[in-house]
């Protein structure tokens, strides 16, 4: 079962659109409880919690305190109850208080100790190698045999072989070393040479710590560079993987192992406003979505084609197309798109084959039609008998119409070598209205049907003259034909939409075009009328599309005066223009 499909209240709503788990700094986020020790040395080391040095350094000042503590409570308990030396105790109490507050102290007032992050700096050493052997070596002098100094001298041995350069650690292991051959030679007792390789012995085993422990901190430091370099990789590859995913127009879910919601990118979170708000870790996904993926899963396998999710009765929202992919780690991709845009995706692909298609038959009509032509033209030089002028009169009307069908087609299967000029859409609008308006010989507004509402200046566009002009005509011809044959009638606007788009809108007050014809509008070949060719609206989509504009039809209530509006939405070059008023204004 999908976590969640069995609930019936969807969890909190989201923050907003934006909202999104694709977050630039995803190494420094919480990590869910699921994702094991590596994860989490992984998120310590990108979280900026220090380097294994600084661990280490703070470790050992820690360590340093505690035995400045044991020393202090050793030396009161020796002073108390065997009259032990006072200067011991005062030794003893120094080290405490120096070690207490090298711990103890917050950086900002002891400044950094480590030298990029690795290496004791001077005063640091000072404070502590420094002072341990000074003190330890004090206090060796004073007690002499009834004190252990070996032992004492291990944590310096130690912190010096891990955080100090080589010749350091050596160095601090000699110190060490000749501290004990010193007491050794000069309380050695009855048995000097005894006592003299005891002291040879452990300042041996200080200098085997120190190398030993050196090499272990060079190792140390040589792979938490290599994961360092390797988590930084990762970053910049979340980063791309972040942006490539935000910029898709698809939505995107990442479902853990266990079917709970990891992340969803802006896209996702608009085709799916239920999805509940992210805190770090997986959340459940919305009951609707959870039952269906439920179900889909349970009919294994997972439809090729995608499952469609369609919303409740009585909700608002569109149907989805949901697909499933399965990574190695576990891990799932939710593809969700808007089931009307995939239709629309899987329609232009057929009319795109049907167009190549149609292209190659029209370019294989040429010929025979032009010797159909040419022959109709000599039986027509003939007398004319009965008929026989009829007859020629219908093959010369056919092959005439059939020639402009060629044409159509393979006006649009031919795309120009090189870019267009730049067109000043205001100009040529105008001078395509005029024109429009001499052929029809119809009057200019406003007693005219056809009203124009134009920017003050120029507005230019990317955009074949001879084309738009040919868009223009076809649709001021089909609404002219189903229009009321009124001034006003139609209405031309063209206007500044943003700084990449400008629209151009066709209004007619013709009766609307019902919705069963509006699915097939741009499709080729589809006529309301009988001797339409149903290339028209085709040709003129294919042109707006060549140079990445659009072209839809648009449909107002049947109460308004004009309730048929196509629009064309065209690409402006970088220029900036005012904005026009929102209704159009008639002028001749």
């Amino acid at each position: 079962m999908w976590p969640g499909s069995g609930s019936t209240e969807a969890a909190g709503p989201p923050t907003g659109v934006d909202a999104s788990r694709f977050d630039r700094e995803i190494w420094r986020e919480g990590l869910p409880p699921d994702s094991g020790f590596l994860g989490r040395q992984a998120r310590r080391i990108a979280t900026g919690e220090g380097s294994g040095f600084e661990r280490l350094y703070r470790t050992f000042v820690a360590a340093r305190a505690l035995l400045g503590l044991a020393l202090l409570l050793t030396g009161l308990l020796a002073t108390e109850f065997a009259g032990a030396d006072p200067r011991i105790l005062g030794l003893c109490l120094a080290h405490a208080l120096l070690a207490c507050a090298v711990w103890l102290l917050p950086a900002r007032w002891t400044g950094p100790m480590l030298d990029r992050g690795v290496r004791l700096r001077h005063r640091a050493w000072l404070a502590t190698l420094g002072v341990d052997l000074l003190l330890f070596g004090a206090l060796h002098a004073i007690a002499g045999a009834s004190l252990n100094s070996a032992a004492l001298l291990v944590l310096p041995a130690l912190m010096a072989g891990v955080l100090t350069p080589r010749r350091q650690a050596l160095a601090v292991a000699a110190i060490a070393s000749l501290l004990l051959l010193v007491e050794a030679a000069l309380g050695g007792g009855a048995e000097p040479l005894l006592a003299l390789s005891r002291a040879g012995l452990a300042g041996g085993g200080l200098f085997l710590v120190t190398l030993l422990v050196h090499e272990m901190a060079g190792r140390l430091a040589r792979e938490e560079r290599t994961a360092r370099s390797g988590l930084e990789l990762a970053r910049q590859q979340a980063e791309l993987n972040r942006m490539v995913i935000e910029e898709l127009e698809v939505g995107v879910l990442v479902l853990d192992p266990r079917g709970r919601l990891r992340s969803a990118n802006p896209v996702a979170r608009k085709l799916l406003p239920d999805l509940p708000e992210l805190h770090g870790s997986a959340t459940e996904l919305p009951p609707r979505l959870a039952r269906a993926l439920d179900a889909a899963q349970s009919a294994d396998p997972w439809p090729e084609a995608g499952l469609d999710l369609l919303p409740a009765e009585g909700e608002p929202g569109p149907a989805l197309r949901l697909r499933l992919r399965p990574s190695r780690s576990g891990h799932q991709l939710l593809w969700i798109e808007d089931l009307r845009q995939v239709q629309a995706r899987l329609r232009d692909e057929g009319l795109a084959a049907m167009g190549r298609v149609t292209a190659g038959i029209a370019h294989e009509i040429r010929n025979p039609l032009a010797a159909i032509t040419q022959a109709n033209a000599l039986l027509a030089e003939d007398p004319p008998a009965g008929q026989r002028v009829r007859l020629i009169g219908m093959i010369a009307d056919h092959a005439a119409r059939l020639r402009r069908i060629v044409d159509d087609v393979m006006e649009v299967a031919v795309v120009p070598p090189t870019a267009p000029p730049p067109l000043d859409a205001r100009a040529a609008c105008a001078a395509i209205a005029q024109d429009w308006l001499q052929q029809q010989r119809l009057p200019a507004a406003p007693e005219g049907p056809l009203w124009l509402s134009l920017p003050e200046g120029p507005l230019w566009l990317r955009f074949e003259a001879e084309h738009l002009r040919r868009v223009l005509i076809n649709l001021l011809d089909n609404a002219l034909r189903h229009s009321r044959h009124e001034a006003g009638s139609l209405q031309l606007q063209l206007r500044v939409v943003d700084a990449g788009w400008a629209e151009l809108s066709l209004a007619s007050d013709g009766p609307p075009i019902a919705p069963e014809v509006q699915a097939h509008l741009f499709e080729p070949f589809h006529s309301t009328r009988s001797r339409g060719t149903g290339l028209g609206l085709y040709i003129c989509r294919e042109l707006c599309g060549r140079y990445g504009a659009r072209i839809d039809y648009q449909g107002r209530p049947a109460t308004e005066r004009h309730p048929k509006v196509f629009r064309l939405l065209l690409r402006r070059l970088p220029q900036g223009l005012p904005a026009l008023p929102d209704r159009p204004e008639p002028r001749p």
